[in-house]
């Protein structure tokens, strides 16, 4: 008993993954005593993983595990999560590549577990069934897999204050790290509407190197007079790979409310590669709780996204804020204070003009996002992004939704969405910043009847959504065809601007927060389907003093 003990004491260690995120995950105890290789839980849950020493010398000389090495039956009936966990476990311990068993199907029941993933992960052609469809799961905000980083943040002290546009801060760090800051003093991001709110504290999110230059590829885009928390987190220098994976979600039966289900992969790491992963949604009835994103992309920077298939949720109702019967978002990409994330080559598996279906991605707070020659329903920036690309891809019903700043480049694309780009009235239609827009097609409402509007989007200057609200002070439009041959009988032409504000008809309107409009619109090449002539909009008062440089 002694001698066991003993070694309990050598070789055991607990493993708890930390890092930025509201999830508990739950302790792993490893140990390596002289009995077979087994996986456990005891009375608090946490997962007990002995791992034999002739297994652990047989891991440590192949350079990797599977999952059935420490249980997992992958009959697609069985649980095998805690076999999942303990495998990552493990992994991570002893710096292993983890790979799943050809033909495998993994079952993940109701249960609270996540298993943390710090190396390499093929998943291979292994399928994996998330079951939500069961009365209750033990916990739908805890993650199934995530994706995190074996640094710790920490306080960033001696820093009281930022400047927009700031180029370097006062502090040594032992190398490059994502700061984040916040000011819960100051509230951004007011919204107006069915889900109107009191909006959230002013953050942002930078890279900053060992010297403490901040990356102006991704500037900081507030002042901040006083500073009530700012932390560092380290950046892993190396990539991680993730590759392969068939996950298909059995979805929920709960109530149709906000109650957001994340069973999913959490990516909590910079410098992380997915390759090849597929997800695909099952057994939507009519209701159902929303999902916050299968792929969850927060608190990171360099995350790529690529060949990968994807599916979007079934749209509930619920009642809103405002007491009112909304739409519910439900996403299978949701990607919130994140730098530098791409998705490359990405498709999802439902009909990306499918209504009853909602827009795939959701995003907050992200800086330099981007999409390539992907086939999605929509582009969707909530509470801000500063700098988007949208090259070589086609976008579905709900197309191009953004608020922000910096440029955002839309080029050799389709965009079948009511505009061309929408900006987000609930936000106040807001972008300090330009567009450029060029070598694309329009379908206004994917070639339903409509009378088409570049761009979209209202503000009646009477709410204050935490901040002074602005159009694009430039569009720049090159090599635009608008497929409008589908149109109402009485319809004009495409417009360049929606009607922002019906209201705004003479100099008597007044604005109690002014809306800043466009100061230059440039066009080239701009060509209609129906051969008719592109106007300016249904309310040219608004847009009288914009400069228009046509070909």
């Amino acid at each position: 008993m002694k001698y066991t003990l003993l070694m309990l004491c050598l070789f055991s260690c607990v493993y708890g993954a930390q890092g930025q995120t509201e999830s508990p995950l739950g302790n792993v105890v490893i140990t390596s005593v002289t009995k077979k290789t087994q996986v456990r839980t005891d009375e608090n849950g946490a997962l007990l993983v002995n791992v034999s020493p002739k297994d652990v010398a047989k891991f440590k000389a192949n350079g990797w595990v599977r999952y059935s090495d420490f249980g997992a039956q992958g009959d697609g009936k069985t649980d095998d999560l805690d076999a999942i966990a303990a495998a990552h476990a493990f992994a991570n311990q002893h710096r292993l590549t983890v790979k799943t068993d050809n033909g495998a199907t993994y079952y993940i029941g109701v249960k609270e577990r996540t298993a943390v993933i710090q190396t390499d992960t093929d998943f291979g052609t292994a399928a994996f069934i998330i079951d939500d469809s069961k009365v209750k799961v033990e916990n739908r905000n805890v993650s199934i897999f995530m994706v995190s980083s074996g640094l710790q943040p920490f306080n960033l002290e001696g820093v009281s204050s930022l400047k927009r546009n700031q180029e370097k801060i006062a502090v040594s760090l032992p190398g490059n790290c994502l700061v984040t800051v916040t000011d819960t003093l100051i509230r951004r991001y007011i919204r107006y509407g069915l889900n109107q709110n009191n909006g959230s504290p002013q953050t942002d999110i930078f890279v900053v190197d060992k010297n403490g230059n901040v990356d102006m590829n991704a500037p900081i885009i507030w002042d901040f007079d006083q500073i009530t928390e700012i932390t560092a987190l380290p950046m892993d220098e190396t990539t991680l790979n993730i590759t392969g994976g068939r996950f298909t979600t059995i979805a929920n039966k709960a109530e149709s409310k906000y109650t957001y289900y994340s069973r999913n992969i959490a990516i909590r790491r910079s410098n992380v590669v997915i390759d090849g992963l597929e997800h695909r949604v099952t057994g939507e009835g009519d209701h159902g709780a929303p999902y916050g994103g299968f792929l969850n992309i927060r608190d990171c920077s360099y995350v790529t996204v690529k060949n990968t298939i994807l599916t979007g949720h079934k749209t509930y109702r619920t009642i809103g804020a405002a007491g009112k019967p909304v739409s519910m978002g439900s996403y299978d990409l949701s990607v919130n204070r994140a730098l530098n994330i791409s998705f490359v080559n990405c498709t999802q598996t439902n009909d990306i003009d499918d209504r009853t279906y909602w827009g795939i991605l959701g995003s907050n707070y992200c800086k330099n996002l981007l999409y390539d020659n992907c086939t999605l329903s929509r582009f969707d920036a909530h509470m801000g992004v500063a700098n988007a690309t949208i090259r070589n891809s086609t976008l579905g019903h709900m197309g191009i939704n953004a608020i922000g700043t910096g440029t955002f480049t839309v080029e050799n694309s389709t965009i079948q969405g009511r505009t061309l780009v929408n900006l987000r009235s609930d936000y106040g239609s807001t972008w300090q910043g330009e567009f450029i827009i060029r070598n694309c097609v329009f379908i206004p409402s994917g070639g339903r009847p409509a009378s088409a509007s570049l761009i979209g989007g209202s503000n009646s200057g009477q709410h204050d959504f935490g901040y002074t609200c602005y159009m694009p002070e430039r569009i720049t439009i090159e090599n635009l065809h608008i497929d409008d041959s589908n149109h109402p009988d009485d319809y004009l032409g495409p417009a360049i601007f929606a009607n922002f504000n019906p209201q705004m008809t003479d100099d008597s309107y007044q604005e109690q927060f002014p809306y800043i409009i466009t100061q230059e619109v440039i066009l080239r090449n701009v060509t209609t389907e129906s051969g008719k002539a592109l106007r300016v909009s249904d309310n040219p008062f608004i847009f009288k003093d914009v400069k228009i440089d046509t070909d």
